[in-house]
């Protein structure tokens, strides 16, 4: 009997032994994962800025600056693969229609406007979230048709240049050109000068012939029909671009992570490759 009883301790020692192997194994396998014991790991937020699928989804409305829309058309489809979760609808325009739109209550979650003044409405309306940031700067040039068939060198060559297309006094290229063209001493008269309600259409002026010549952002001016004439940096203005979230934004998360993705490397990178300056 005692060789039984011995024999029987030692095999219950040996399934105690392998119990707590089995037991500390498991603890082992289950390190790590989300408090819901679930055994599914927590999710890891993605390396670039905004780009994270558990913090940006649901559909966002982008208000952004006439002179940004292929950048943004880039980026904001970049944003979206990087987050299959999220989808981005661009609403383009002058920078200043834009800020009406929003003043007058429209659904808007992000706005990136050609200039600091614009924004600035904005913010003091206690429409925006937080403090926007500058993300991009631009400068400005001559737009002439190809091969410049009125010859123009100069600012100082459009009083007599034909017809002249300019953005909309309202309008941030519209005020960087005026601003240009009073540090330049340059008058153009009022009865050669058409206006264009934003960017895009003060170029296509040009480029369909309504116009001999135009002052447009350098990044705009692409394409075989027109060319552009240099502006000097000493008689040139500087355009700053700054984004913010929309205050009454009802998707804030996946907004903030949009701007993020534009302030980024990847964000950068297109816009760069776009023409734009960096900003600062």
């Amino acid at each position: 009997m005692r060789t039984h009883l011995v024999l029987l301790l030692a095999v219950l020692t040996s399934l105690a032994v392998v119990g707590a192997g089995c037991s500390s194994a498991k603890d082992t396998a289950t390190a790590g994962t989300s408090s819901g014991g679930s055994g599914t790991a927590a999710p890891t937020r993605g390396a670039t800025a905004g780009t994270s699928a558990d913090l940006a989804t649901g559909t966002i409305t982008v208000s952004a600056a006439a002179s940004l829309t292929t950048p943004f058309g880039t980026i904001a489809e970049a944003f979206m693969a990087a987050n299959p979760g999220a989808e981005v609808e661009l609403n383009i325009d002058s920078s200043g229609t834009l800020s009406k739109q929003i003043l007058d209550g429209a659904p808007a979650d992000v706005f990136a406007s050609a200039d600091q003044a614009t924004m600035t409405t904005l913010t003091d309306a206690g429409l925006i979230a937080g403090a926007p940031e500058v993300f991009a700067r631009n400068q400005l040039a001559i737009v002439v048709k190809k091969g410049n068939p009125k010859g123009i060198r100069t600012l100082a060559d459009l009083p007599t240049a034909g017809t002249i297309s300019l953005c909309g006094t309202e309008v941030p290229c519209g005020r960087y050109a005026q601003e240009i063209l009073t540090k330049a001493g340059v008058t153009i008269p009022p009865d050669v000068v058409t206006r264009g309600q934003n960017v895009k259409a003060t170029l296509a002026a040009v480029a369909e012939g309504d116009a001999d010549a135009g002052i447009v952002y350098v990044t705009d001016i692409t394409g075989d029909g027109v060319e552009a004439v240099v502006i000097p940096s000493d008689a040139n203005a500087i355009a700053t671009y700054p984004i913010g979230v929309v205050a009454a934004s009802t998707n804030q998360a996946t907004a903030e992570a949009f701007m993020a993705y534009v302030l980024s490397g990847a964000g950068q990178a297109v816009l760069e490759a776009a023409g734009f300056l960096p900003p600062s």
